[in-house]
């Protein structure tokens, strides 16, 4: 149970961490992604991107652990 945990720890502080990096890359927005106008500013939030990334990092982790 503490092993999960972990794992989920990692991934939210890992979109946390990646969202501003991949938001400057500007990506084309999948299903899932935040978008929001506000005074003529458009401003997209890319979870999905975040995410896989995370996981992706989670898992590099997981294998160097070992």
């Amino acid at each position: 149970m503490a092993r999960l945990l972990v794992v989920l720890a990692i991934l939210v502080l890992g979109a946390a961490v990646l969202a501003p990096a991949i938001a400057f890359l500007e990506p084309g927005p999948l299903p899932g992604d935040f978008s929001f106008t506000w005074n003529n500013v458009h401003i997209a939030v890319p979870v999905i991107y975040s995410l896989c990334a995370s996981l992706g990092l989670a898992l590099f982790y997981l294998v160097m652990k070992r």
